[in-house]
């Protein structure tokens, strides 16, 4: 639900379900522009919704696979049939408008090579429900997540549906489906009982469920399920009891990191049910047992799938601001390939909606034909133009059927015409409707320091990005004043936008994905063409309201603006440049205000940079080439698929609270975010590869840097076996997970030559622990029907190695005290000859609250200075007090026993703590830092200082040298005059030139200080940031230790209490 908050989620997504009328089927007409055919078929659809097929006159029957279609339009969407004779054979003797009867079903493997199946139905209230029917099982979530035992009836439904005119299998579609060893295949079916020849073909009635089973079972044997079964109880029987059963769910396959309250571990009833689902041996299943193969069917069954359905549904809250999500985000999303040649296409803008996608980037330039249409294409390359009327249409027609939630409009304007740019405000008005918002919330004003809408607020919207137009402004002071406020502030020189504000503002210069004229060479390749947008005329203005693009100046500037409606976009370069100086500030800046980034213009190939850097920043629109399935848009593509693929993901709590502040760079545990430790085991895959090659998986975690592993994993290479490899080896361990809910771990599958096969990216705080399939997607994250990797995974809270014993002693008290009164009473014969020699010297009329205290202070560990009663005594020791001679030990009171526990765990001051030697060590390394700092900055500066000096003196003996050289001719000019009263001609233009050399010197030197000062003032501004960020990082350090070591007492504390409550019980 889209309001939900944290708690238990009542799931939302539907079962695919299909209605009669597409199982029974329906006569249609199947047409083709290219070869103007015209074909009478019947249309329907499986039971299970996995195929489309249809029957033609011969009884030939063709397969749609569901999972490849991308979109269902009817009438006036769908395709017409240009040739006039093929729409007068299709319009003869039929019953309503013809338009109203056409249906398009759009498929492909990608997002730019799609086909077309063109139908007709005979009434227009058919040809309404099929689109529909069919747009919904194409857009199921739990279908395109399904279950391994679903992917294996899917497989036996293709070869139940691709049947003879005689009804029956062609034995080479088996070959075909499991081509990877023939033999094995063979002796599968020899094994059913079934002929093996590749020209046979078998009745449909004796290939039923069962027999495939028996098949699948043969093709691919699984050892290691056995041992699984054997292992957890089943050695001496053929069977788990529900008992097992039960240990097996809640131990191996529960979350932990789930309340127990709001989870609770299954019950023996809700076990039992489960194996009556599961069992076919139905005598096994009342005595609630279950055997290997209803074991293994629970296992590939859709209530042991790797990701819960609660995290596909639409589970976030959607009522926050639009700052504090990550919207899905498409860069030039008309380009099919290459950003400087290839086809541009308004189909891309519908096939980036439908994936979910929900702010797409229009690249609007002057039309140049008679008609003045204003056109989409990528400027000054060799990409194809395109109709900017005909992409707003597709842009309406497809915007809110996969998502309810706002699409934003990024527009980089370069129509320099008004008249086009009024054609442009037009159109978006007249196509898209009510749909787009014209005027800003009555509950959210555009005023500083009120917050965005939420995207529930903006549901079914559509929001305009693009630059304002200029206004006059009476308030210069108030200008002025913020310039020199800019002007004095470490800023980012790639700035793209001036200031706006609505009604009356700044100038401003900015475009979609613009930042300002920069001198740099490479700067500008990165920016690419956005620097050159046209001024945006009224009409244009007047569409934008939540999004004004404006020039980033300094995150301090935008904190006292504290405009939400402003937002800034940045190359990636630059954003990675920000990111590395201010990441704390970059993050501030985003919890308030949105920002974009995009692709460097030198990525002309349309690769991707990793969007992952940029939303550890917390940056919303990070837009990618959709064109190009590199691993980036991989990940992209992992991260938007929860959450109801609804393109909006919310960002982490501490991302978006104003009162907590995050660093990307972390190394250490985030305050108030549990990390994970995450386990992960390859054991098996089942056909891998349709051919006979040897295959190997790879395992890769990306998230934060300090959780980021590249290629962490890789199992042994299987030899020439891609049908049931196993991979018997010690699991992948990442230790600690940081910040699970920005971290997905990617399992993929390679052939021995490197070839891709599949692969799957999972939200870390999604999975599952436990023995699960892997089902493997393609490059496209569209799934794969046969290929899986089977694992166990373990996820836990991260505990330090150095609590690890503390955690298991809270964890089962009893069991610890149970283990250290074993462990004393194996001492007590080394303990006993010193007891007595303690009584013989004892004082016989000391009382025993007088007795000397036996606790000695052991050695510091870890820098905590504590005593050996911390660890729980037998009772022998822990619960008595020092006797009189010759008397019983008498019991210590209870409170006396607390009293003592907390006298012994005594809490330490600050300046005790700063006293521990991993703090002084920590201070040692952080003076070697610094100084080592200082040291690299004063060298640099004295070589600087060299350097002018050097420069000063070149500067100085040019000077003497010509002023010499002047006075030179000077005298010689004086001695050839030899008439004393002449006019002193010569004599004034030495003067003149000795004049201007003087002035030419002195400015030179002005020049030269001028740019030695802002060199110097560069090194200092260098120097200054590197000490800050030194500093910031080592009081970080500090922190971190002082907490661990009060974290450390608090335990020891806890497991004390722990101990005298369980003596006490």
């Amino acid at each position: 639900m889209a309001g939900a908050q944290p708690g238990v989620h009542a799931l939302q997504l539907k079962p695919v379900c299909v209605s009669d009328s597409l199982k029974k089927g329906i006569k249609f007409v199947k047409w083709d522009d290219d070869s103007a055919i015209v074909t009478p078929i019947i249309l329907r659809t499986d039971p299970q919704g996995f195929f489309f097929y249809w029957t033609d006159q011969n009884k030939e029957t063709e397969l749609l696979d569901l999972s490849l279609v991308k979109d269902a339009r009817c009438g006036k969407h769908a395709k017409a049939p240009k040739d006039p004779k093929l729409r007068e054979l299709l319009d003869v003797g039929n019953i309503g408008r013809l338009e109203h009867r056409m249906i398009t079903v759009v498929y492909g493997p990608d997002l730019v090579n799609i086909s077309h199946l063109n139908l007709v139905a005979f009434q227009e209230e058919v040809a309404k429900e099929w689109t529909n029917e069919v747009f919904s099982l194409a857009t199921n979530l739990l279908a395109q997540n399904m279950s391994r035992d679903a992917f294996l009836e899917k497989a036996y439904t293709k070869l139940k549906l691709q049947v003879t005119p005689e009804g029956r299998i062609p034995l080479k579609n088996i070959y075909r489906l499991f081509s990877a060893d023939r033999k094995r295949v063979e002796t599968a079916l020899e094994a059913c009982s079934l002929p093996s020849s590749r020209n046979d073909s078998i009745p449909q009635e004796d290939f039923t469920p069962e027999v495939y089973r028996v098949f699948l079972n043969n093709l691919c044997p699984r050892p290691e399920i056995d041992n699984i079964f054997s292992e957890f109880g089943a050695k001496s029987k053929p069977y788990l009891t529900v008992d097992q059963m039960m240990d097996f769910i809640n131990l191996k396959q529960r979350d932990p990191r789930l309340n127990e309250i709001l989870y609770p571990p299954l019950k023996q009833e809700q076990v039992q049910v489960l194996i009556e689902k599961y069992e076919p041996n139905n005598s096994l299943a009342k005595k609630g047992q279950i055997s290997v193969d209803g074991f293994m069917r629970y296992l590939s069954g859709e209530e042991n799938g790797v990701v819960s359905p609660e995290k596909l549904d639409l589970n976030e809250d959607m009522s926050q601001p639009l700052s504090h999500y990550f919207i899905n985000s498409s860069h030039n999303t008309y380009l099919t390939a290459g950003q400087l040649a290839g086809n541009s296409s308004v189909e891309m803008y519908r096939q980036v909606l439908l994936s979910g996608c929900r702010c797409v980037e229009l690249d609007c330039w002057k039309g140049r034909t008679a008609e003045e249409e204003p056109v989409i294409t990528h400027g000054f390359t060799m990409t194809t133009e395109i109709s900017f009327k005909e992409v707003i249409e597709a842009i309406a027609e497809c915007a809110f059927k996969t998502s309810p939630f706002p699409i934003l409009l990024s527009f980089e304007n370069h129509v320099d015409s008004p008249k086009q740019q009024a054609k442009m405000a037009e159109y978006c008005r007249l196509i898209f409707g009510d749909a787009l918002l014209m005027e800003p919330l009555e509950k959210y004003p555009l005023e500083s320091g009120v917050p965005l809408p939420s995207p529930m607020d903006l549901m079914y919207k559509i929001l305009v990005k693009n630059k304002k137009k200029s206004h006059k402004s009476s308030e210069g002071s108030g200008k002025k004043k913020l310039s020199e406020q800019a002007s004095n502030t470490y800023s980012d020189s790639s700035s793209m936008f001036e200031p706006s504000s609505p009604g009356a503002g700044e100038a401003d210069t900015e475009s979609d994905d613009d930042d300002d004229d920069d001198d740099c060479k490479k700067s500008s390749m990165d920016e690419g063409t956005a620097g050159s947008e046209a001024m945006a005329t009224e009409e244009m203005s007047n569409l934008v309201n939540y999004i004004q693009p404006v020039k980033f100046e300094s995150f301090e500037i935008s904190k006292k603006r504290n405009r939400s409606f402003e937002m800034s976009s940045f190359v990636e370069t630059k954003g990675l440049e920000q990111l590395t100086k201010s990441p704390v500030e970059f993050v501030e800046y985003n919890k308030m205000q949105l920002s974009r980034i995009y692709p460097k213009g030198t990525r002309v190939d349309s690769s991707n940079y990793m969007p992952q850097l940029f939303w550890n920043a917390g940056c919303q629109m990070v837009a990618l080439n959709f064109q190009t399935v590199d691993l980036a848009m991989q990940i992209n593509m992992g991260m938007y698929e929860y959450n109801g693929k609804s393109g909006y993901r919310l960002k982490p709590e501490f991302m978006r609270r104003p009162d907590k502040h995050f660093d990307p760079f972390t190394e250490g545990i985030v305050d108030g975010i549990v990390a994970n430790t995450l386990s992960v085991k390859i054991i098996s895959g089942q056909f891998l590869s349709d051919k006979k090659v040897g295959t190997y998986v790879e395992v890769d975690m990306f998230g934060l840097p300090v959780d980021t592993r590249r290629k962490a994993f890789k199992t042994k290479t299987s030899q020439g076996n891609a049908v049931n490899p196993v991979w018997e080896e010690e699991p992948i361990v990442f230790k600690k997970v940081v910040l699970p809910s920005l971290a997905c771990l990617r399992i993929a599958v390679y052939e021995e030559g490197g070839k891709f096969i599949g692969h799957r990216i999972l939200p870390v705080q999604a999975i599952r622990p436990g023995y699960h399939y892997i089902c493997l997607r393609n490059e496209r994250n569209q799934p794969l029907m046969l290929p899986a990797v089977f694992v166990y995974i373990e996820v836990k809270d991260y505990v330090p190695d150095t609590y690890a014993d503390v955690i298991e002693a809270l964890s089962n008290p009893i069991r610890y005290v149970n283990l250290m009164e074993q462990r004393a009473k194996q001492l007590a014969a080394l303990t006993l000859e010193d007891e007595e020699e303690v009584k013989k010297e004892a004082d016989p009329g000391e009382t025993p609250s007088e007795a000397p205290s036996e606790a000695r202070t052991t050695p510091a560990e870890n820098g905590v200075n504590h005593t050996t009663s911390l660890a729980p005594k037998p009772p022998s020791q822990a619960l008595h007090s020092q006797p009189a001679p010759g008397s019983v030990k008498a019991p210590v009171k209870t409170e006396d026993l607390i009293q003592s526990v907390l006298t012994e765990v005594e809490a330490q001051t600050i300046e005790e703590l700063k006293q521990q030697k991993s703090f002084v060590k920590l201070q040692k390394k952080h003076y070697k830092e610094m100084k080592d700092l200082v040291k690299r900055h004063h060298k640099k500066t004295t070589d600087l200082i060299k350097e002018h000096t050097t420069k000063y003196n070149e500067i100085q003996n040019d000077y003497l040298r010509r002023r010499a050289a002047l006075e030179k001719t000077a005298k010689k000019d004086s001695k050839k005059k030899s008439d004393p009263s002449s006019p002193d001609h010569g004599s004034s233009t030495i003067e003149q030139d000795l004049a201007a050399l003087d002035a030419e010197m002195t400015q030179k030197l002005i020049d030269l200080k001028d740019k030695q000062q802002q060199q110097l003032l560069n090194l200092r501004q260098e120097q200054y940031y590197s000490e800050k960020y030194q500093k910031r990082e080592h009081i970080k350090l500090f922190l971190t230790s002082c907490c661990s070591r009060m974290e450390l007492i608090a335990f020891l504390w806890m497991i004390s209490m722990s101990t005298i409550c369980c003596r006490s019980l």
